[in-house]
């Protein structure tokens, strides 16, 4: 290559570098921890068994929320409307149950057998998965109504919209995963999307967004299955992502592998570079409150 060629490939280099650099610094920069607020809670296996653990969103003050016996493990904790409960599964008494407890600690309660339990907006009902089935639980008198179809394989992750009609959750088909939805008063589910072993549901606060999982990577899609984005994009893998009460950051965990050990990081909900919120152990499964 001559020299004025090498000199315009170097030039149209450096400038096309320059162009990219600027575009990515767009709202896309990482989160400043010490400018996060909120409290985070997670499930963690760094003093032995499955624990919940809290630490404040700026990266100060972790915390061992739980204690027990070597052989329970409690994991999916989920903060409530008012922050002043954790709902979380474990499996205390030697079979899986949906649990509640202070969320600066105390006395823990079991609601009923089941998992992946999430709250409604108001407080009052719980979301769960109990023989790979969704339930809607009121929470006052135990009444239980099943809401996915009877015949539908391995139902997973449900959560509310913050508007409290709808329910969106995981169906794992032979062909993968799909997210869908359904009202809360009961209805026939709708499909928003089934690629990319696509599961682990959850909405933003105003409702516009699903963010929700793959196989590798955070990901949003308008409820309507339209405006599909990829989040997060680093090496490895990234899973549960749950949206901050403000709606402006995801707090995930992420893996070298399916296997982890995983590690907390945060990232805008527009996308970017994350930041890493924890290390050591492994760390997963995270809520956020104010």
């Amino acid at each position: 290559m001559h020299i004025n060629a090498l000199t315009r490939f170097a030039v149209s280099f450096v400038t096309s570098t320059l162009i990219c650099v600027a575009a990515l610094g767009q709202g896309t920069a990482p989160p400043v921890l010490a400018d996060l607020d909120g409290t985070i809670v997670f499930s963690s296996d760094r003093s032995g068994p499955w624990r919940l653990w809290l630490i404040e969103a700026n990266g100060d003050d972790l915390r061992q929320l739980t204690e027990g016996e070597d052989d329970a493990h409690d994991v999916d904790p989920a903060f409530s409307p008012d922050g002043a409960t954790v709902l979380f599964s474990s499996t205390r008494g030697g079979a899986v149950g949906v649990w509640t407890m202070p969320s600066e600690g105390g006395e823990m309660t079991r609601i009923c057998d089941g998992d992946q339990a999430s709250w409604s907006p108001d407080g009052k009902s719980i979301a769960l998965r109990r023989d790979d089935a969704i339930l809607i639980r009121d929470l006052d008198t135990g009444e239980e109504r099943t809401l996915s179809p009877a015949d539908w394989p391995t139902c997973s992750g449900p959560v509310w919209s913050p508007d409290g009609k709808t329910i969106a959750f995981a169906a794992r088909w032979d062909a993968g995963n799909g997210i869908y939805l359904v009202p809360a008063a009961g209805g026939e589910p709708q499909k928003v999307y089934d690629k990319k072993g696509a599961c682990e549901p959850c909405f933003t606060p105003d409702g516009q967004l699903i963010v929700y999982e793959t196989e590798t990577n955070i990901c949003s899609v308008n409820p309507d299955g339209t405006k599909n984005k990829m989040i997060t994009f680093q090496a490895g893998v990234q899973r549960y992502g749950r949206v901050s009460p403000s709606g402006e950051y995801i707090v995930y965990c992420q893996g070298i592998s399916e296997r982890g050990p995983w590690e907390l990081y945060v990232v805008r909900t527009s996308g970017g570079y994350p930041v890493r919120l924890t290390e050591g152990g492994s760390d997963m499964n995270p809520d956020w409150k104010q």
